[in-house]
Order: C-alpha cells, then structure tokens, then sequence
C-alpha cells in the first residue's frame, strides 16, 4: 500500500516549530499505518533523542538557536532516523516516503540522516 501525509496535521506542528514565541523545538513525524502522521513534540532536544529507539522510523523537524547574545539565529534540520532493528523493506521505503514529508518541510538549514547509534544524533551538528 502506497504510503500517504497527514498534511494538514503535519504543517500544524511543522508551523509550531518555526514559529520562535513557541516553546515547541523538535516535531517527529510517525507511521500510522500507512500514513505520516505528527507525532511527539517538546521543548528539549534530550527528550526528542528518547524518541530514536532501535524498532522506529521517523522524521523529525528540529529549530536550533545559534550566535550569542547580540545576535540569535533560528536554523532548522530535517532529521531521518532509522532504528537498527527496521526491516530493510521499511528501511528502502523510508527513503521514498521522506519526499512526502519535505512537501510540508520546505523550510530547513540542513538534512541529517541517521540510524543504529543514537550517539550519531548527540554529535550531529548543524552547519549554514
């Protein structure tokens, strides 16, 4: 079954994260089923990593703060994970289902792709 998105839900919490009086940073988009749909949301990227188990494939939309106190810049990142334990079927189809989740993403600094080792994502810098 062709994988579908939830658009309007998905730009609902995708405008959450863009928008800097929200205290929402991080947004994952989940299976359900055979639709993408919004999943947890927060305010600490620590709780997003929590999100990354080794049985889930998800994306996730992430605002970052950077520059210092004279000068803040919000950056934002696409983040594709895939847990070790993900078939290689859901892995290849994760690829293709990411162009629906980029059709309500369409504002981001940089795209990250990760699976495996959580450690990737604790190191994983976002650049201009």
């Amino acid at each position: 079954m062709a994988t579908k998105i939830d658009k309007e839900a998905c730009r609902t919490a995708y405008n959450l994260v863009r928008d800097d009086s929200s205290a929402v940073i991080w947004v994952t988009f989940k299976y359900d089923g055979s639709t993408i749909v919004p999943g947890e949301q927060g305010a600490e990227y620590q709780d997003f990593i929590q999100q990354c188990t080794d049985d889930v494939r998800l994306f996730a939309f992430v605002r970052f703060t950077t520059g210092d106190a004279m000068s803040k810049r919000s950056k934002f990142a696409l983040i594709t994970w895939i847990g070790e334990n993900v078939s290689g079927l859901q892995r290849a189809k994760t690829g293709t289902d990411k162009t629906l989740v980029k059709e309500v993403v369409q504002s981001l600094c940089n795209e990250r792709s990760s699976g495996c080792q959580q450690v990737r994502f604790r190191k994983c810098t976002v650049m201009d």
